[in-house]
């Protein structure tokens, strides 16, 4: 007798849960001050999202990670309610969960590679991470970590950003006395005057720094080296076993065309600096930042849109700013969620344009732009298509306020005054690969004065290196 022949109904997938909305303030409402955008998880959307999680045994996100964050671990802790835990999970190697959360491109790093992202959108592991790190902190149950007993060794720390901290924060652990010498009159270096309070308020940023100070480390502000102190001062009469440099790359890049030295043509740095560090958008404060009723910012990167979203707000409801670009949206630099938070509050996107002089008044302030039109050719170097003028395109675009966000390089304040520390023609400093050591013994470096600019995680990722370097070298010397 024949088998009889069976059909079998498919099996019906489960329903995956999908990614969960970060909430934010309406745009209206927050061009009008400078309170935080994205409002964050709550401890619901939170494991709603951690849910999401595949536990995956290879775990290619923590690979992604500049610092090797545990994330399966930190995510699993959030499924479980331990909310505590999972931030100080992630605090085994990341001392800045609540900075990075915010302002970390993850969608670049750890999401990227996200097992989930490769059938749906990937799991929020940096909303998950500020969850966790806020929740710590207003519950008030941030505990300092275990130090070593003192070595007798002291390090001096040279400028005080994301590399800078970390190295420190290894380095106070392991029972070194370190010293941080800080160009300015406040800690935190970029993470302090180069983003705005919108996207990261300065006390998430003083609460989590906070940390290296209770476990001991010496504070001096307003020290410039290369001119207070050289290098070789610090190690030869101040007694320190070694030195690293994180001072970052703050030096602007502008355009160098006829006319940029007209009044109300600035850098981003100072723009930003002038807003963030001197509190300059509060009436109360004694250095304001004026902008007129048509800005013009120039550039596509993250601090173009820092600067723009700030003169929106600097300026009010009737200040037009545009963003100009010599490329198109899809080839902009910028964190998409970056570039669309600009496009609710109103700016505008000057694309495919770019100037080729400024034009002043009878006071020599900048009245207008002469730009010509693009179009975008063969790909270049970066594997983007090249931007051609069209000819005959030349028109004039009216702005009495203008911001270039092109860039930066490093300062030479050090390098001019520690001839044997070798440099890069950009004036980055040259440094081994597996330990951030430069060419001067017992001197190390990382973070943006190496590379060039980056990201926050980039460089607490080469301060742990670095960290681990010197850790080594104060034991053999």
């Amino acid at each position: 007798m024949a088998e009889e022949k069976r059909t079998r109904s498919p099996r019906k997938k489960p329903d995956r849960i999908p990614r969960q909305e970060m909430p934010v303030r309406s745009a209206q409402d927050r061009i009008q001050d400078f309170e935080e955008v994205a409002l964050g998880f709550d401890a619901v959307l939170a494991q709603k999202e951690a849910q999401r999680c595949l536990q995956c045994p290879k775990q290619p996100c923590v690979d992604g990670c500049p610092v090797s964050v545990d994330i399966t671990g930190f995510i699993h802790l959030i499924t479980e309610g331990d909310f505590i835990g999972a931030a100080r999970k992630i605090k085994e190697t990341n001392l800045l969960p609540a900075v990075c959360g915010r302002v970390c491109p993850q969608e670049e790093q750890c999401e990227q590679v996200c097992v989930v992202g490769k059938i749906d959108e990937p799991v929020a592991i940096g909303r998950l991470e500020r969850f966790v790190a806020d929740y710590e902190r207003n519950q008030g149950t941030v505990v300092l970590p275990e130090v070593a007993p003192p070595s007798g060794k002291k390090v001096a720390i040279i400028g005080s950003g994301p590399a800078g901290i970390t190295v420190s924060y290894e380095l106070l652990q392991a029972g070194h006395k370190v010293t941080i010498f800080e160009a300015l009159h406040e800690l935190g270096g970029v993470l302090i005057y180069g983003i705005p309070e919108f996207r990261l308020p300065k006390k998430i940023v003083a609460a989590e720094i906070d940390t290296i100070k209770k476990l001991g480390a010496e504070i001096k502000l307003n020290m410039l080296i290369g001119k207070t102190r050289t290098i070789d001062q610090l190690m030869n009469d101040d007694g320190f076993d070694a030195v690293f440099i994180g001072t970052g790359s703050g030096l602007p890049m502008f355009l160098k065309l006829p006319g940029e030295n007209l009044n109300g043509i600035s850098s981003a740095n100072e723009f930003l600096t002038r807003v963030n560090l001197m509190k300059a958008y509060r009436e109360e404060y004694a250095t304001p930042v004026k902008v007129g009723k048509k800005v013009a910012v120039f550039g596509a990167g993250n601090v173009a849109m820092d600067a723009a979203r700030s003169a929106k707000r600097v300026g009010g409801d009737d200040t037009e700013v545009s963003i100009v670009y010599r490329r198109a949206r899809d080839q902009m630099p910028a964190r998409e969620e970056e570039i669309h938070h600009a496009e609710e509050e109103g700016i505008i996107f000057n694309l495919l344009t770019n100037p080729i002089r400024f034009i002043g008044d009878e006071n020599n302030h900048v009245k207008e732009i002469e730009c010509v039109k693009m179009e975008l050719g063969e790909p270049d170097d970066s594997g983007r298509r090249r931007p051609i003028t069209i000819k005959g395109s030349e028109h004039l675009v009216e702005a009495d306020t203008v911001i270039v966000a092109l860039g930066t390089m490093p300062r030479k304040f050090i390098a001019e005054t520690s001839p044997d520390i070798k440099t890069s023609d950009w004036g980055t400093f040259l440094v081994d690969e597996e330990s951030g050591e430069t060419s001067k013994k017992g001197v190390f470096a990382g973070g943006d004065i190496v590379t060039g600019s980056a990201t926050v995680i980039q460089a607490m990722g080469a301060g742990r290196v670095a960290a681990k370097a010197i850790k080594e070298y104060l034991a053999e010397n």
